[in-house]
């Protein structure tokens, strides 16, 4: 069977207040190294430690211990970490789902995919950071139950609400806006919240929100031709603020893949977003400023259209242009919102001023902290998870409840 035992967690160093303290995880590695590094790592964090070395004694562990979640390593003797999930997979009741998170060498889409398909949930390239691991294995476990499907008929309503922020220039915020305001509606508000990053060349969200290069995003997705709930939720990036992002290509050429297909078969696009409102309560779209067919696509199959702005002469030029456009597609009125970012910054153009110049009004303000929200993203910890109760914090939690109260109430009298 291979080297295999239990790291008694009954162990006066292990701190109190731990995360779910039976909960159990297998480690299955045949680096004795990674071995130790794990065991210390999860014990820390209260877990109960399990380790097998070879991939046929993950199986058989996995069956006699029943784990809440599996550490998979890919190469392994007698079964490699594919074959390994494959069998755990096999020899599951129905209702049981064990998380599974792989544990990759290399940062390779191809073999990150053959995992999703072997039925990992989740991967980390080594070497990793351990609180990264950590914050995967509690989103992870949080988003699966740990492991227990939910029963027939009482799986959980979402309110299913499509919202696209688009920046009327470049530089108005509609990034910040976009990431900041799904983690109030999911820290805050307790919404099932996902962020997809539609800024196809040139995302930013790996930056801000401090994730890798390796991490699945809309390349994976667009390019399924069987995409499914339970593969989406598994390319889903999970942020330890309590978001799910579906993040941009990782590099130009893959953004013009997703173009392509979305031009050519729009369906593809149409069908992750109908499996984003399924899954979550919100899914929040931080658009690129061009519009093009792809971004038209989001606008039409979008509930609101969140306009990001600036009180600033350029800047109005084009939300004038920008509501024009919208108004000749024949999009309603209600569905292009106005918000104006930085409003009690000093421009010379006052709201009134503003409003004056649009022929409409403003119809959320959000304040200027410029200093602490450039220093939140250039830190990978936006300001609503690290200063909620900042007045920047407080001011798009405002914007988030409202919102909230917007969308929920017309989805009730609908």
């Amino acid at each position: 069977m291979g080297q295999a035992g239990l790291y008694n967690r009954a162990d006066p160093s292990i701190r109190q207040g731990s995360y779910m303290a039976a909960t159990k995880v297998l480690v299955v590695d045949d680096d004795l190294n990674i071995q130790r590094v794990l065991v210390f790592t999860l014990k820390q964090e209260g877990f109960e430690v399990h380790v097998a070395s070879d991939g046929q004694a993950g199986v058989e562990m996995a069956a006699s211990v029943e784990p809440d979640l599996v550490l998979m390593d890919v190469a392994m003797p007698k079964l490699d970490g594919y074959a390994a999930t494959q069998a755990i997979r096999a020899a599951e009741e129905t209702g049981r789902h064990v998380p599974i998170i792989m544990l990759t060498a290399e940062a390779d889409v191809e073999q990150r995919v053959r995992g999703l398909r072997a039925g990992a949930d989740d991967d980390i390239v080594k070497p990793f950071h351990p609180l990264e691991l950590i914050a995967r294995i509690k989103a992870l476990l949080a988003r699966s139950g740990r492991g227990q499907a939910p029963k027939p008929g009482t799986e959980t309503q979402t309110l299913g609400r499509l919202c696209c922020f688009y920046g009327a220039k470049g530089g108005v915020g509609t990034t910040t806006m976009a990431i900041n305001t799904a983690i109030a509606l999911a820290s805050r508000l307790k919404r099932g919240t996902a962020l997809l990053d539609a800024n196809l060349q040139f995302g930013d969200m790996r930056v801000f929100l401090d994730l890798g290069l390796d991490s699945s995003s809309i390349v994976n997705a667009i390019s399924e031709p069987d995409l499914d709930a339970d593969l989406l939720r598994k390319l889903m990036v999970s942020h330890h603020s309590g978001i799910e992002l579906l993040l941009a290509p990782p590099n130009p050429e893959s953004a013009d893949l997703v173009a392509e297909r979305q031009r050519t078969d729009p369906r593809t696009l149409s069908n992750i977003l109908a499996l984003m409102r399924r899954a979550y309560d919100y899914t929040i779209v931080d658009m690129a400023k061009q519009i093009d067919d792809f971004n038209l696509q989001l606008f039409d199959e979008a509930d609101m259209i969140f306009v990001v702005m600036t009180a600033d002469l350029s800047c109005l030029k084009n939300v004038r242009l920008v509501l024009e456009t919208m108004d000749s597609l024949g999009y309603e009125r209600a569905k292009v919102q106005l918000v104006l970012n930085r409003s009690n910054a000093y421009t010379g153009i006052n709201v009134d001023n503003a409003e004056s110049a649009l022929g409409r009004k403003i119809d959320y303000e959000v304040i200027n902290e410029y200093r602490g929200a450039i220093s939140a993203l250039n830190s990978g910890e936006p300001f609503m998870w690290s200063r909620p109760d900042g007045p920047l914090g407080q001011s798009v939690s405002k914007f988030a409840r409202e919102l909230d109260a917007m969308l929920a109430l017309e989805l009730a009298t609908t």
